[in-house]
């Protein structure tokens, strides 16, 4: 099961949150979302686990806790929704760029 984890500290590093979510089972994969160009943690991340009753007992068990001064938000992750359009130029092209106006 993959889960979501927010309120994270910008100090938390990943193998803090492994060694915090393998205190109740086993854990696959650990990944601490951080901004692409400075490189600072978001402040949120996804753990995986493998057994799903192990999963939802971490859920249970550490949504609340305080991890470095801060309250972790532990829930399952929901499926990435496609983004909408919106009106953003969403067909390709560039700067400017011009149509067959002849």
């Amino acid at each position: 099961m993959n889960i979501f984890v927010a309120g994270l500290s910008y100090n938390v590093k990943e193998e803090e949150l492994r060694e915090q979510f393998e205190k109740i089972g086993s854990v696959a994969t650990v990944k601490i979302i951080t901004d692409k160009f400075t490189g600072r943690s978001k402040g949120f991340g996804f753990v995986d686990m493998p057994d799903d009753e192990q999963a939802q007992r971490a859920i249970d068990q550490l949504n609340g806790v305080e991890m470095q001064g801060r309250a972790l938000v532990v829930n399952k992750s929901e499926e990435r929704k496609p983004r909408e359009d919106n009106n953003r130029g969403g067909g390709g092209g560039g700067y400017k760029r011009r149509e067959n106006r002849y």
